[in-house]
């Protein structure tokens, strides 16, 4: 694949043979970065897992401890006195059955939604449509839950959600190149925490293969995750 001139020279910055630490990579991911808008910095890492088994499906979701620099836009799905609740604690969106007939009809102007239990039905109704779009709320990453105002306070303060695919890869952003670079390697060191604890028991030699971080079109960053 032929790369841009940017590309190359931000690629001339790294030593491909080294393992740098969760600093140096979050330093050099800004130094990278390729585009003129306020890049995305993400962490990737390929594990020794099997997804197929039950026990191995890694999935869950965190708040970062210096936020994620981008707002999202939160759906939540209740019903009764949640609708007030939900509307005090800063959702973007909020409403029932109703609301997701204008989801059905192809209206997307959120970027999560987060559902009360028993709203849970309806929203299953719509599973071919959300699931895809990686849109269905789901209670490992939080956001099926009775405590709505907590939901929507964390995801507004940085949660996100990582979740391990079919090779074996987590790809997760930790934050903006206008990061500090001491707020990014915090950011990343949580996330490497999470991750580490969620080894499976059936997991045997190296568990973290692999890890880079960068930016929105820049090259990667291996990162030594033994520190």
């Amino acid at each position: 694949m032929k790369r841009s001139k940017n590309y190359n020279n931000a690629k001339a910055l790294i030593e491909q043979s080294k393992k740098y630490s969760p600093k140096e990579a979050c330093e050099l991911a800004k130094k990278t970065t390729t585009v003129k808008y306020d890049a995305t910095i993400r962490a990737s890492f390929n594990l020794n897992v099997d997804p197929r088994q039950a026990d191995q499906q890694i999935r869950g979701a965190i708040v970062l401890p210096n936020g994620t620099g981008r707002s999202q836009k939160i759906l939540v799905v209740t019903q009764g006195p949640n609708i007030e609740v939900a509307k005090n604690a800063g959702a973007d969106y909020v409403g029932d059955k109703e609301i997701l007939e204008k989801v059905k009809g192809g209206w997307f102007d959120f970027d999560v939604i987060v559902a009360t239990p028993d709203m849970m039905g309806e929203l299953g109704k719509l599973g071919k449509l959300l699931g895809p779009k990686g849109l269905m709320p789901n209670p490992k990453t939080g956001t099926v839950t009775p405590n709505i105002a907590q939901a929507v306070e964390e995801i507004k303060k940085g949660k996100v959600e990582y979740r391990v695919d079919k090779e074996g890869n987590i790809n997760c952003l930790i934050g903006k190149s206008s990061f500090d670079t001491d707020k990014l390697t915090e950011n990343f060191n949580t996330l490497l925490g999470v991750i580490a604890k969620a080894r499976p028991a059936a997991v045997k030699g190296v568990y973290i293969q692999s890890c880079t971080i960068s930016s929105n079109m820049g090259p990667g960053i291996k990162v030594d995750t033994t520190l």
